[in-house]
């Protein structure tokens, strides 16, 4: 299914459709390295309550808002005609990636409740480890939408 009148905005759509995603990526990149950090200071502390207060904005002035946006850019870029070969196997990698990417913001978003409530449940290698999981997704993305190997 397309929707023909989005056909003249598909510049448009694609143009906020990555400036969505750039900002998401950006603050995917930013929330692990503050839960890092935040692993490493006293629990209780100013430190602390700045950090939770830092997480906190990030997430909800940035990346939720961010995210919502490139999922809504996204599916109008799908139902533009033409945008998607449906017979070319790329989308499903693509797609999979994109919800890998959802999934990951959901895990952060747990985490920062945790956080707020003075809980500890990873340690700061974990987080370390966790902050290469953006670069992997985009990886696999944008190799995806711009090569389409399959």
């Amino acid at each position: 299914m397309t929707l023909a009148f989005l056909a003249p905005w598909y510049l448009w759509l694609k143009a906020l459709h990555l400036i969505s995603d750039f900002a998401w990526m950006a603050g995917m990149f930013y929330l692990p390295r503050l839960y890092v950090y935040h692993t490493g200071v006293a629990v209780g502390s100013e430190q602390s309550a700045l950090f939770m207060r830092m997480e906190r904005l990030l997430l909800r002035a940035i990346m939720n808002p961010a995210m919502v946006a490139a999922w809504t850019f996204g599916v109008l870029l799908v139902l533009t005609p033409g945008v998607v070969d449906w017979s070319r196997g790329w989308w499903h990698g693509k797609l999979f990636g994109l919800l890998a990417m959802t999934a990951f913001h959901h895990h952060l978003s747990l985490a920062r409740r945790d956080f707020a409530a003075d809980l500890r449940r990873h340690t700061g290698r974990y987080w370390r480890l966790a902050n290469e999981v953006p670069t992997l997704l985009l990886v696999l993305i944008v190799v995806m939408v711009i090569v389409k190997p399959f």
